[in-house]
């Protein structure tokens, strides 16, 4: 495991993907195998009152498919009984619509029109996502394209963000593993903020900016498909992310043998995390093209997953000026994760 690191100085980092700088402050912690996370297990473990389990389907709202299609499934998606938007109102107001809202112009209100939906990964409540194998952690990447490709039938949705909650502080309402699918009638500023970044590297270099990652200081674990790296600015401690090794804009692009592939490097980090980190309560987001890339924007997007575990809270200066403040640099963090030992049985 990591030794006492020599002591290094303060450095401001600016991420050519998310064009945004980051502090990092190694006064402000000690040594990168120190941290641990000190969140209670999530609650709800009572599996007789769980909506998620088998054998009480009738107790969630509609289901969208089942995979496979029979009684005994493997994982199941379906609507959020508490969805943040809704699919039955009428779409949103368009740019050719002469009408205006109460409140304003169109461009400022719009009817919150989306699909709120859940993933249910497992019929089992004791097992999590990085419990199952490569192949059915595939199956449950797969599962995220077919929906993605059934909202695309839906002109007026714009983003579609595929999210895991794990964790109660990290915003798990349940503890029984899924992940969400939220589809938004915009496309969210942070989105739009990346893809002009990703832009701005590629006007400035030809490159795309996540096909230029090369440092191996950064890399954790590699397939033949995908790495999985700390970023240069990486916004949180132990923040990863797992990128394609080929050019690919759209995470609806994933084939059945990259989902298997990416199935199990995503399993091989979540247990290292877990290892390394005390189990802790972790968010994972897959940030993809819009629904209307455009092929002018196709030679700079390119789609990657972001896992972070939430080992420190956000503060008054993050909030209030964007920027944040990591105590772990990229490659100590990077080199800790790399070193972690996971048994092969399990």
């Amino acid at each position: 495991m990591a030794t006492l690191l020599p002591t290094r100085d303060p450095e401001l980092r600016k991420d050519p993907v998310t064009n945004r700088w980051v502090i990092f402050s190694p006064a402000r912690a000690k040594r990168p195998s120190d941290f641990k996370s000190k969140s209670p297990e999530n609650p709800n473990l009572n599996s007789s009152s769980c909506p998620f389990c088998i054998g009480n389907e009738h107790e969630c709202a509609p289901e969208i498919f089942r995979v496979p299609p029979e009684p005994n499934w493997k994982l199941r998606v379906i609507e959020n009984l508490y969805p943040a938007l809704s699919r039955n109102l009428e779409y949103p107001i368009g740019q050719n619509d002469d009408s205006v809202s109460e409140l304003g112009r169109w461009d400022r209100v719009v009817p919150g029109f989306g699909f709120h939906d859940v993933v249910i990964e497992t019929p089992v409540h004791s097992v999590q996502l990085s419990d199952l194998d490569p192949r059915e952690i595939g199956d449950v990447l797969i599962a995220y394209k077919r929906r993605i490709e059934q909202i695309k039938g839906f002109d007026s949705i714009k983003y579609v963000q595929v999210f895991k909650n794990h964790g109660a502080s990290a915003g798990a309402s349940l503890s029984h593993s899924h992940s969400q699918m939220l589809s938004l009638p915009i496309v969210p500023p942070s989105v739009s903020a990346r893809l002009d970044s990703m832009k701005e590297y590629f006007n400035q270099t030809g490159k795309c900016s996540l096909c230029e990652v090369q440092s191996k200081d950064l890399l954790i674990n590699e397939t033949t498909s995908f790495i999985s790296i700390v970023p240069f600015a990486a916004s949180f401690p132990f923040e990863i992310w797992i990128i394609p090794r080929d050019h690919s804009s759209r995470f609806d692009e994933l084939d059945n043998k990259s989902a298997v592939d990416l199935g199990g490097l995503l399993k091989l980090i979540l247990r290292k995390m877990s290892l390394q980190l005390n189990n802790p309560p972790f968010n994972f987001m897959i940030h993809t093209s819009p629904l209307q890339v455009t092929d002018s924007e196709l030679p700079y997007s390119h789609w990657f997953l972001q896992i972070v575990p939430q080992l420190t809270g956000v503060g008054g200066f993050e909030l209030g000026s964007g920027c944040y403040i990591n105590p772990i640099f990229p490659d100590d963090a990077a080199k800790v994760l790399r070193e972690v030992n996971v048994p092969t049985s399990g």
